[in-house]
């Protein structure tokens, strides 16, 4: 009797452990994270300012990078870096804006544009936002290079029309690492070894490096010219930086389309990516801001 008493019990316990199963959304596999806005009550947000009056905006992309990487990964490198420094440090981090400016990827499927003043409206208008709860230091952090401008103008109007003060996180200085093995990397700027290195130590299950290789590059030929002569005059990078990433409507042959095969530019080799390189990379920045951020406290 005792057995069949147990044995009834025990496919009770597994028929509500299943049928309970089937309501829960199988698809959603995400974990809280503290301090991270998008997972707190209104009463943390409360709470928390009692603490702190500092947070993060992660900004990003959705862009194509490549046949190996999620267009999401100038948006989900910015808010795991950003959630990272949440855990050393008691500062909130905002949502994510995640469309950027990125019209020079837009011969790619899948990616998605801002114009600068709609980007930058929905920056403003969100640190507006944290601004009417209490948050005073603003933290922007920029994870996708054609943003940059559009930040600093957001940077500004905050600094000169609101009660908070705004700095770029993504800009600090962040000291170099010693006695690295690495091989240097002439430039390696969209979607290649060190892009590819983050996204693997960050959001390894998004990165297939089967599809990983080594882009055919065709830069105007100005620029291929200038490229010979960097190292004799930096300074031509000012002028290189000026004519490459632009939208192919300009018609200078210098969108990510015309520019590269793949989508990704980089004169390595995205299959030389390593978990340990992006740890590495990741961790000397999260050290440093951190540093800055408690400094920041102290000193205001």
């Amino acid at each position: 009797m005792k057995t069949l008493l147990r044995t009834t019990f025990a496919i009770i316990l597994l028929s509500s452990v299943v049928f309970s199963q089937e309501k829960i959304n199988y698809l959603f596999k995400e974990v809280k994270v503290k301090n991270y806005l998008p997972h707190m009550t209104w009463e943390d947000v409360e709470e928390a300012l009692k603490r702190t009056d500092m947070v993060i905006i992660p900004v990003g992309s959705i862009e194509q990078h490549g046949k190996h990487l999620p267009l999401c990964t100038d948006l989900y490198a910015s808010v795991e870096i950003c959630k990272l420094i949440a855990q050393r440090t008691d500062v909130i981090v905002s949502p994510a804006v995640f469309a950027g400016i990125s019209e020079h990827h837009m011969g790619f499927p899948g990616t998605i544009t801002l114009s600068p003043s709609t980007f930058e409206a929905v920056v403003f208008e969100t640190a507006q936002s944290l601004i009417r709860h209490g948050f005073r230091k603003i933290l922007i952090y920029n994870g996708h290079g054609g943003n940059k401008t559009s930040v600093q103008n957001v940077i500004h109007k905050i600094n000169h029309n609101t009660p908070a003060t705004a700095v770029e996180l993504s800009g600090i200085v962040v000291p170099e690492e010693k006695n690295t093995q690495e091989k240097p990397i002439p430039y390696d700027w969209h979607g290649g070894v060190n892009e590819t290195s983050l996204m693997l130590y960050l959001t390894n299950s998004l990165v297939d490096m089967s599809k990983a290789e080594k882009p055919i590059l065709t830069f105007p030929p100005e620029v291929e010219r200038m490229m010979k002569h960097i190292d004799e005059e930096p300074n031509l990078q000012r002028v290189t930086s000026a004519k490459l990433f632009l939208p192919e409507r300009v018609g200078k042959k210098a969108s990510t389309r015309e520019l590269s095969n793949t989508g990704i530019v980089t004169s390595g080799n995205p299959k030389d990516a390593t978990v340990e390189r992006g740890r590495k990379r990741v961790e000397r920045f999260v050290e440093s801001a951190v540093k800055f951020i408690e400094m920041w406290k102290k000193l205001e």
